[in-house]
């Protein structure tokens, strides 16, 4: 039995398009690019530690109260956003204070605390954004507080931080931010070298610092004839 369609379904469907299609014109698309880092902080009884990714992947869709470009004026207030971050724990290297490498051991041992086999990702799933400040001066930033789900070693908790956002032209745009979190609120037990016989202890607290590049995704050359 076939359905007909009427001119109020017709219409309905059109206006759907239609709201479809400028739903798809209010959205920015900005994918990651290159120029990235997040660097892990944390301390010992023995010294500081630090690791650093020069890799973090992913994408933001975000609405047209967020600022793709230096000076575009944008209000205070909750941003249309959707964002999906994520660290490959490999790529994750511990370092010296001077930048040099530290230890392939430490590496080894953080990544096996991390559960690197079975989770080898560290993932953020922004949930909501909000701009807090606009820039005080040219070179300054847009402040934004950015709430969402972060993954590590398999365990999920919400989180709030920071953000400044700064527009570079031609819609690349720094994003950078700071937090700190715990290792045993993901069920990570913060390591304590049995070779030490348990002497040398690593602290909870851990120190997240990461500058994100992202852009518009370059259209593929033309093939050459």
């Amino acid at each position: 039995m076939k359905r007909r369609i009427t001119l109020a379904g017709w219409v309905g469907l059109a206006l759907l398009a239609a709201m479809h299609l400028l739903a798809a014109d209010d959205v920015t698309h900005l994918s990651a690019r290159s120029g990235s880092k997040m660097r892990m902080e944390g301390t010992s009884s023995v010294h500081d530690w630090q690791v650093e990714s020069k890799l973090i992947g992913g994408f933001v869709d975000v609405g047209k109260n967020f600022p793709v470009e230096p000076g575009q004026e944008v209000k205070p207030g909750p941003v249309e956003a959707r964002a999906e971050v994520f660290v490959p724990v490999r790529s994750l290297q511990s370092l010296n204070k001077d930048g040099t490498k530290y230890s392939d051991a430490m590496d080894e041992r953080m990544w096996e605390v991390m559960k690197m086999k079975d989770h080898p990702r560290i993932i953020f799933q922004l949930s909501e954004l909000v701009l807090k400040e606009t820039p005080k001066s040219k070179d300054a930033p847009y402040v934004f507080e950015a709430k969402g789900r972060l993954e590590v070693a398999g365990v999920t908790n919400t989180i709030s931080m920071p953000l400044n956002v700064t527009p570079l032209g031609e819609k690349k745009i720094k994003i950078t931010g700071t937090t700190t979190v715990k290792m045993t609120a993901f069920q990570m037990e913060p390591p304590a070298p049995k070779l030490a016989l348990g002497m040398i202890k690593t602290g909870d607290d851990v120190k997240l610092i990461f500058e994100w590049m992202v852009g518009p995704v370059k259209a593929p050359a033309a093939a050459a004839k």
